[in-house]
């Protein structure tokens, strides 16, 4: 008991004596206070006392499904910064091979008495997953919001980027530079991201419904992308579209194995603009997604929600911006 006191009072920044009376619930403490001690109890992993267990949290998690990927850390330091400024404490989840799934997390953030969560790239984006813990949020009532594409029949608030204005802008770009073969190296089959972007390709280049041969799927790995977009060089393809920029550096990898020059001989567009897109090379043309106005959205949705003001079912949808960069150039003989 006295080493919970001592941890709490200095995760708080309060006496052990101000704990105390917050734990035992005694008057004297400001709400402020008060706030303070019970973040800092729920942030320790400490249970609060019976008769404050009702009460949430200032707390909301943030899960993610990775942190290799530049764009996630790139969006929770957006989001636990806007989090912070409304005072709230974020709880930063992030998902590992072999480690703590989404769903584990979930039961984590509930046994907190979170007031909220904040899922990015989570399993509501893949059509064939399992979605039972999101519905043990509806039922316990507790607000969500997600970033990007999911599945519609979760219900939740959404904050996307425009998939359709993304590929419209990659495609446009391509063109011009005179590319007739373009193709795309996409997500799993059931991603939702990854099928609008699909759908926009079909719209933008007048594809048939089953026309798959300038497309092909992989996991969101370097390695996985080789191998998909080996067999678009393969198959004549000089300009190619990526689902994200660790797809696009795969890609870069695999025409660079088959003796192919970048962009001399194949141009490629990525999806992101994560950090440290402008020292690969080639620096990478891609899609950039506006992650800070996006995330402040994602923060201010979830916010709303908490204090009752109401909820946007919605999806805001959030306009990219294409940045060009020396990935892409002029269609080999042009």
């Amino acid at each position: 008991m006295t080493k919970r006191l001592t941890e709490v009072a200095k995760k708080a920044g309060v006496s052990e004596a101000t704990v105390s009376r917050v734990l035992n619930g005694r008057d004297g403490v400001s709400e402020a206070t008060r706030t303070a001690v019970l973040t800092a109890l729920d942030v320790l992993g400490y249970e609060r006392p019976t008769k404050l267990r009702g009460e949430r949290a200032r707390l909301v998690g943030l899960v993610l499904p990775e942190l290799q990927n530049p764009i996630f850390p790139a969006l929770a330091e957006v989001v636990t910064g806007t989090l912070a400024q409304r005072g709230y404490t974020p709880a930063l989840c992030a998902r590992t091979i072999g480690g703590v799934s989404e769903m584990d997390y979930v039961e984590m953030l509930l046994d907190h008495q979170v007031s909220g969560v904040i899922f990015a790239g989570g399993s509501y984006a893949l059509a064939d997953a399992r979605h039972d813990h999101y519905r043990r949020l509806t039922d316990r009532g507790l607000p969500v919001v997600l970033v990007n594409a999911g599945v519609d029949e979760l219900g939740f608030p959404r904050v996307s980027t425009d998939d359709a204005v993304a590929v419209e802008q990659a495609y446009g770009h391509l063109r011009s530079l005179g590319h007739e073969r373009i193709g795309m190296v996409l997500g799993p089959e059931g991603h939702v991201p990854s099928r609008r972007k699909l759908d926009a390709m079909i719209q933008a280049a007048g594809w048939d419904e089953g026309d798959t041969e300038c497309v092909e799927r992989s996991s969101f790995s370097m390695e996985g992308a080789r191998v998909a977009a080996t067999k678009l060089v393969e198959r004549g393809v000089t300009g190619i579209i990526c689902a994200s920029d660790v797809l696009a550096l795969g890609t870069i990898r695999a025409a660079r194995r088959l003796g192919r020059s970048v962009p001399a001989d194949v141009s490629v567009v990525g999806f992101d603009d994560s950090a440290f897109m402008t020292c690969t090379d080639p620096p990478l043309t891609t899609v950039r997604q506006p992650i800070e106005t996006m995330g402040q959205a994602a923060v201010d949705l979830l916010v709303t929600q908490i204090e009752g003001v109401g909820v946007l079912q919605d999806e805001l949808l959030f306009e990219p911006e294409l940045v060009v960069r020396g990935s892409t150039a002029p269609a080999p003989g042009r």
